[in-house]
């Protein structure tokens, strides 16, 4: 339905966190959810795929937190073997 009022706006960069879908909750909490999963490393360090915040720059603190969970988790190598624990962690359970 048009009714010529109502419009829906460009995202404005400023507005975005690229890679990831943000939530305005109707308390007026921010979401963020990424749009792809983490890595099983990146997942058993700690990288959540979903966060939220108070404001839009909490929330993009938050979001770069993450993905330098995520990053640090999938570059790190196993001292003995040398390969990316992201690699070497693939199918195995993680405690």
């Amino acid at each position: 339905m048009n009714d010529d009022k109502s419009t829906t706006p460009e995202p404005r960069r400023e507005s975005t966190i690229p890679g990831w879908r943000l939530i305005l909750s109707d308390a007026g909490r921010l979401w963020a959810s990424r749009e792809q999963p983490f890595s099983p490393a990146a997942f058993h360090a700690g990288a959540e795929r979903t966060v939220d915040a108070d404001s839009l720059e909490a929330l993009r603190a938050e979001t770069d937190r993450q993905e330098i969970i995520a990053q640090e988790a999938d570059t790190q190598t196993d001292p003995g073997t040398e390969t990316p624990v992201a690699e070497s962690a693939v199918g195995q359970v993680i405690s």
